[in-house]
C-alpha cells in the first residue's frame, strides 16, 4: 500500500472513532439532518490538529520578559482581529460505513429480508450469438473465426500473410436477453400527529429518529420506499419536507392515519413483494378509548399479518403525554411484532432506536 493511501486509512479510522465515540451526540443533534446524499453523509467534527515542533532557543520562561506587576499583557483589551479561527471539519462518509457504526455501537441484529418478500428488476443477460445486432454488441472473437473459416474453404487464407478482413455476412453478435434479479425491497410508512401539542422540538426529535432508522433499513435493502402522513382529526400523504415542517391543531384522531396507511398498503405495497415497516410518532393523546380500540384492532387485524413490524415512539409532548403508548402496552404484552418505545427528550433518541430497530426484523 502507498503512504499516502495509508495515511488516508489512518485518517479515516481516526475520523470513525472520533464519530463512534460521540455517537449519542450525533444521534440527538440537528447538524447531521439535511446533509445526506445519495451515497455518503457530511459529519461535522472538531478540527483534527497537528502537533507543530518550533525549533530555537527558549530565553524566556514562564512569568519572565519585559513589563511590571499589574501592567497589562500585550493584546488584552486589543480590537478583534482578522486572524484564522478553529473551524469544523466536514468528512464524508458512506451510508454503509454509518449503518455500520450505528449496528455495532447500539448492538443492532443484522436484518434478514423475509424470503418471498422481494421485487424483480431487470437486468440484461448474454443468452447466446445472433447474426445481427447493434455494433456495441458486435463479438470480436466469433467475429474473427468465422472470417477466418470462411478464408480457409474459399482457398484466399495466406499463412506467410495471414491478413483476415471480415466481411458482413462474418460478423456475430452477442444477443441479450431480459433476466429478473430479485431484489430485497421495504416500504417505510412515517405516521405522524401534528397536533398542537406536537411542538418544533418534538418535530426535531422525530426528525433525527427518522434519519438513523432510514441509514439502518437502507443499508440492508437494495430497494426502499418511504411514504409520509400526518395527522390530527384527519389524515393526509405530505411529502418529506412536509412531514416535518406542518403544525396543526385541533383533536387527535389516530385511527384515521392508520386507515390511510392500510389504504396506501393495499393500494401500492403487496405483502408478497415487500417488507413493510410502519413507524407512528405521537404524543399519546388520542380522542377517546374507543377510538384507541379501533387503533388496536386495525394493528392487530391488518398490519400484522402483512408487517415486517409495526412500531410505536411516543414523544414527551408539550403538555406532557397521553396513555397511547400504555393502552398498546397492555393490549400487545409479549407480542414481538409490536414495538414501543418512549422518546422523553433528545438525549433519549439513541436508546429509542436501539429500542425500535433491536429486533432484526
Amino acid at each position: 500500500m502507498l503512504t499516502i493511501e495509508r495515511d488516508q486509512k489512518r485518517f479515516r479510522d481516526i475520523v470513525k472513532g472520533r464519530f463512534r465515540k460521540d455517537l449519542r451526540k450525533y444521534m440527538s443533534s440537528r447538524e447531521m439532518i439535511g446533509r445526506k446524499g445519495k451515497e455518503t453523509v457530511s459529519i461535522p467534527i472538531q478540527q483534527i490538529g497537528i502537533p507543530r515542533l518550533r525549533y530555537g532557543k527558549n530565553d524566556q520562561g514562564v512569568g519572565q520578559g519585559e513589563g511590571q506587576d499589574g501592567e497589562a499583557t500585550p493584546g488584552a483589551g486589543a480590537q478583534p482581529g482578522e486572524a484564522e479561527g478553529e473551524h469544523i471539519l466536514e468528512v464524508d462518509i458512506s451510508i454503509g460505513e454509518l449503518a455500520e457504526i450505528m449496528g455495532e455501537e447500539l448492538e443492532l441484529p443484522r436484518i434478514e429480508p423475509k424470503g418471498n418478500r422481494q421485487s424483480q428488476s431487470e437486468k440484461p443477460k448474454v443468452r447466446g450469438i445472433a447474426l445481427s445486432g447493434p455494433e456495441s454488441l458486435r463479438h470480436g472473437r466469433r467475429t474473427y473465426r468465422r472470417a477466418l473459416m470462411r478464408a480457409i474453404a474459399s482457398g484466399t487464407f495466406d499463412p506467410k500473410k495471414p491478413v483476415i478482413i471480415p466481411l458482413r455476412e462474418d460478423r456475430r453478435y452477442r444477443a441479450l436477453d431480459v433476466h429478473k434479479e430479485p431484489r430485497s425491497a421495504a416500504v417505510l410508512l412515517y405516521l405522524m400527529d401534528v397536533s398542537g401539542s406536537m411542538g418544533t422540538e418534538q418535530k426535531e426529535m422525530v426528525r433525527s429518529e427518522v434519519f438513523w432508522i432510514d441509514t439502518w433499513l437502507q443499508h440492508h435493502y437494495d430497494d426502499v420506499a418511504t411514504r409520509f402522513i400526518i395527522h390530527d382529526a384527519r389524515a393526509r400523504e405530505v411529502d418529506r419536507d412536509t412531514f416535518f415542517r406542518t403544525r396543526e391543531s385541533g383533536g387527535t384522531l389516530i385511527s384515521s392515519a392508520y386507515n390511510l396507511a392500510l389504504e396506501i398498503l393495499d393500494k401500492d405495497y403487496p405483502a408478497s413483494d415487500w417488507n413493510i415497516y410502519p413507524f407512528h410518532f405521537s404524543d399519546g393523546d388520542n380522542a377517546s378509548q374507543a377510538d384507541t380500540d379501533k387503533c388496536v384492532q386495525l394493528i392487530r387485524d391488518r398490519f400484522l399479518p402483512v408487517c415486517n413490524q409495526f412500531s410505536y415512539a411516543q414523544v414527551a409532548g408539550l403538555w406532557g403525554s397521553g396513555r397511547f403508548y400504555e393502552d398498546l402496552q397492555e393490549a400487545f404484552t409479549g407480542e414481538d411484532d409490536v414495538v414501543l418505545s418512549k422518546i422523553a427528550n433528545r438525549d433519549k433518541i439513541m436508546d429509542s432506536i436501539r429500542e425500535l430497530l433491536g429486533k432484526g426484523r
